[in-house]
């Protein structure tokens, strides 16, 4: 199997794929039309020399996908912020426009300029969203843990031991969040578009042609998903917080939260491995984050096929993909 390098997210309604620095985003509408939108996105740094540097540039591609992702998904809920809008205010801040254009000269300049406060505010508001996400998903997964950790400290001395529960803790806590969410009706549709996604990129890497017959016969899970990275986390947090021995409650906090960067690397780097390589070692690294796509991905209905499909032909070629991949193994059937 080629790498393809394609990758993605599912949102509201719909299913975003990325392919290098163009991504699409392809929304179900409540009309049942298909938007796509294709955009350039470089990420942080552009094209830095320090994106080819192991572990650094998966820290680089985790902010990257935050950020992507927090920012589709806010382009594909505004479908559904138009739609739920009462009509008189919508009459309202049409006749508002009006009413500020018959003070300029040029109408039309005071739209753009709206637009561009529009686009700043959400910026700002995207950028937030980002931080304060990371900052819980820290207390939540990194500090709680250790803090509930120490109540167990009080019955056992071993520091091996305290590690182990922290880490089971830290595990059960992941856990009972995708448990939790599952049970909302609109995640249950996100996770059904996560599962379209990973069986549109699951089919044109395995050859097949890319249509709703071929997609729907393959598999929802995939090694280069997010939940995967997010497993390897939790698991690598787990193995590394063992070493950690300072006798100071402080110190071990501090540690912990400095190491955040060099495990969300690391996990990065093995994901990476994961999605290139096929074998049996690579694929028993993959089990636990595999698994955890059986929460997170659900099987979705042909609608939501053809919107995955939608979004991925709006940015990859897949027949010239599959193309060359077919080239590849002919010329190593010549060579054998």
């Amino acid at each position: 199997m080629k790498y393809s390098g394609i990758g993605g997210q599912a949102v509201m309604e719909g299913v975003m794929m990325r392919n290098g620095d163009q991504y699409a985003v392809a929304v179900r509408k409540p009309d049942q039309e298909i938007e796509v939108a294709v955009k350039q996105y470089k990420g942080i740094g552009g094209d830095s020399v320090w994106k080819k540097i192991p572990m650094v540039r998966g820290i680089i591609s985790f902010i990257d996908s935050l950020v992507l992702g927090m920012s589709t998904l806010m382009y594909s809920a505004s479908f559904f912020e138009e739609e739920e809008e009462p009509e008189d205010k919508k009459k309202g801040r049409t006749k508002e426009i009006k009413e500020k254009g018959e003070a300029v000269t040029n109408p039309e300049d005071l739209l753009k300029t709206d637009q561009k406060q529009q686009n700043t505010k959400e910026k700002a508001m995207m950028t937030g969203v980002v931080i304060v996400s990371v900052v819980i998903a820290v207390a939540v997964f990194m500090i709680l843990p250790y803090y509930l950790s120490m109540l167990f400290n009080r019955a056992v001395a071993s520091q091996t031991a305290v590690a182990v529960f922290e880490g089971i803790i830290r595990l059960v806590i992941f856990v009972a969040y995708i448990l939790l969410i599952s049970r909302m009706k609109e995640i249950q549709r996100v996770f059904m578009y996560h599962g379209a996604e990973h069986k549109c990129i699951n089919c044109i890497e395995h050859g097949l042609e890319l249509n709703v017959e071929n997609v729907r016969k393959s598999s929802k899970e995939h090694k280069r998903c997010g939940t995967s990275f997010l497993m390897f986390v939790v698991v690598i947090s787990i193995i590394l917080f063992l070493f950690i021995r300072v006798d100071s409650h402080t110190m071990r906090l501090v540690i912990r939260l400095l190491l955040v960067p060099v495990i969300a690397g690391l996990s990065y780097e093995i994901l990476r491995l994961a999605g290139r390589y096929d074998n049996a070692f690579i694929n028993f690294l993959s089990k636990p984050g595999m698994w955890m796509q059986g929460l997170t991905t659900k099987e979705p209905d042909d609608d939501m096929i053809q919107v995955g499909i939608a979004s991925v032909e709006a940015v990859f070629d897949w027949k010239e993909y599959q193309k060359e991949m077919k080239e590849e193994v002919s010329s190593g059937e010549a060579v054998s």
